[in-house]
């Protein structure tokens, strides 16, 4: 049985298990692995922060309807965006390789494949709509909550850069030639000439109001491909497979196990 487990186990995507699933179904068969892929298993789960190692597959990234469209955005950036606006503790940076966080649903308003790179179109498609800011022209956006982010690499998240705005009165700021501009140059994405119908020339990241710089350089950069977003809780509906009669009769502690059944099953079926 090891000899024809061998052939197989690197097709295993063991980092899509849960500690639970690992302790009750791949630890009795310990005997039949790799003392080294063993132990750095074990490690992975012992330790929170611990690097997969790259003969590990990680899980396959899911396509799921309804909560995010994007060329650029997978649902592992999605969930860890959802946890950072949740200001959800993240105790290990690889928590992505497990559990996906998503509920919001992120509604696609602007693609630059098909819409353009210009201004105009930019405040057509984005400004006043409910979730996303807008302000009068000339003016800065005020929030505590505001942050900027870059991933070198959407696939691997190990060099993330997640940076929070430090002066909350310059979090954002909006004019008719402008694209999306946080900090005053933290993310810089506007037209040199007073024209709206011009696709962005003036594109740069210079850390300024923000805790972190998010790019290596300060040298502008041309865009190859941008999105907005509207970010939009999720409902979440659950059909109770109980008559309303029988429900009755369950006493208080009955129906809060009934709802957390339910609500697990929920996550489970999701």
């Amino acid at each position: 049985m090891e000899n024809v487990l061998q052939h197989c186990l690197h097709l295993v995507r063991f980092f899509g298990l849960s500690s639970e699933d690992f302790f009750q179904k791949v630890r009795p068969y310990k005997k039949l692995l790799k003392n080294q892929l063993y132990e750095e298993l074990l490690e992975s789960y012992l330790n929170p922060n611990s690097e997969p190692n790259d003969n590990i597959l990680l899980p396959r990234y899911r396509n799921i309807d309804g909560i995010v469209n994007s060329k650029i955005v997978n649902l592992n950036i999605a969930s860890l965006i959802s946890r950072w606006m949740d200001k959800i503790d993240i105790k290990s940076k690889y928590i992505y390789t497990r559990e996906l966080y998503l509920p919001y649903e992120f509604k696609l308003l602007l693609r630059g494949s098909k819409d353009g790179f210009t201004p105009k179109k930019f405040h057509k498609l984005c400004d006043n709509i409910t979730h996303t800011e807008s302000h009068n022209n000339g003016k800065w956006g005020e929030t505590k909550d505001s942050f900027i982010f870059s991933f070198k690499n959407k696939n691997n998240f190990k060099d993330q850069i997640l940076s929070h705005v430090e002066n909350m009165s310059n979090a954002l700021f909006y004019h008719t030639k402008y694209g999306p501009l946080f900090g005053g140059g933290d993310i810089n994405i506007f037209v040199f000439e007073n024209d709206d119908s011009k696709d962005f020339d003036q594109c740069y990241c210079r850390q300024r109001n923000y805790e972190k710089k998010i790019r290596d350089t300060v040298d502008k950069f041309s865009i190859e491909y941008y999105e907005v977003f509207q970010i939009i809780k999720k409902s979440i509906e659950i059909d109770i497979p109980y008559d309303h009669d029988s429900l009755r009769t369950f006493g208080e502690a009955e129906k809060e196990i009934l709802f957390r059944t339910l609500s697990a099953e929920y996550k489970v079926s999701k």
